[in-house]
């Protein structure tokens, strides 16, 4: 107590000094209707911009709750999507669908490499097989190749023994899907007759002749055109529609069907 008493004594003159600042800047405010509406303002401005700060701290921690609930949601958006055609009448025949959508989260990316892998934390346990189509929200990333209880291994695109069935969208110009290794944002398009119009800026997605990928996932634009005269082919460089550096949350597709058409296949290949 005595403490306070000389702290008071000894800072008298500036606690006095406060005390009619204070009333003074009181009066002042509630006798004049500018001065007022300024310090209502001021106090409404600090205030909001302490509440818009709590706001983006919360939603700083809640972003990966939240970005799950959006994963999730895209999740069945795409499986709706890609099954599209098969109008459902009982929850059996929804349950049959030929597509079905798994979300990953990559945990490991590479694509500096000749033959690039990308690391997904799911696997055979979580129902991923080899040969399932990997997507993000952009499109097209690459094929699982190898699998463990909890983790798969993708063949990205940006691999020399990637190939995959693509075409010229809102066309049956197809060809295959590879990458010549120099850039890691273009793969090229082969195969596609020099009879066909095309021109820079077309969108190339996945084609018909794959069991792996629905039709009509977007891969990219066309960047470049080369043909020589000499040439039946033209050879097409593709941009990418994802940033093959900066990839997070994936979409793994199943087909029900593929186990079924691959036997098919087989049986024409050896007659």
């Amino acid at each position: 107590m005595q403490q306070i008493i000389n702290f008071i004594l000894r800072n008298k003159t500036n606690l006095l000094y406060l005390l009619l600042l204070t009333l003074g800047l009181a009066m002042s405010i509630q006798s004049h209707s500018y001065h007022r509406t300024k310090f209502i303002n001021s106090a409404n401005w600090l205030s909001g911009s302490l509440y818009n700060t709590q706001a983006n701290i919360t939603s700083y921690f809640n972003l990966r709750e939240e970005n799950e609930q959006l994963v999730e949601e895209n999740t069945r958006l795409k499986k709706m999507l890609y099954n599209a055609e098969f109008v459902p009448v009982t929850e059996t025949e929804r349950n049959s669908f030929p597509y079905g959508v798994i979300p990953a989260r990559i945990i490991k990316n590479s694509y500096a490499l000749r033959n690039n892998y990308i690391t997904l934390d799911k696997g055979a346990a979580q129902g991923v097989e080899q040969d399932m189509g990997v997507i993000t929200s952009m499109g097209v990333l690459g094929i699982v190749e190898y699998t463990t209880d909890n983790f798969s291994a993708v063949q990205s695109l940006l691999n020399t023994k990637s190939n995959i069935n693509a075409k010229i969208k809102n066309t049956n110009n197809f060809g295959s899907l590879k990458w010549n290794t120099l850039r890691f944002d273009v793969v090229q398009l082969e195969d596609i007759p020099r009879i066909v119009p095309l021109n820079v800026g077309d969108t190339v997605v996945t084609g018909a002749m794959s069991s792996i990928f629905p039709e009509n996932i977007p891969i990219g634009t066309i960047q470049k055109i080369d043909l020589q005269t000499s040439e039946s082919f033209y050879k097409i460089d593709v941009a990418l529609f994802n940033d093959m550096t900066n990839l997070h949350n994936v979409y793994i597709i199943s087909n029900r069907d593929r186990e079924e058409i691959q036997i098919l296949e087989e049986k024409i290949n050896d007659d």
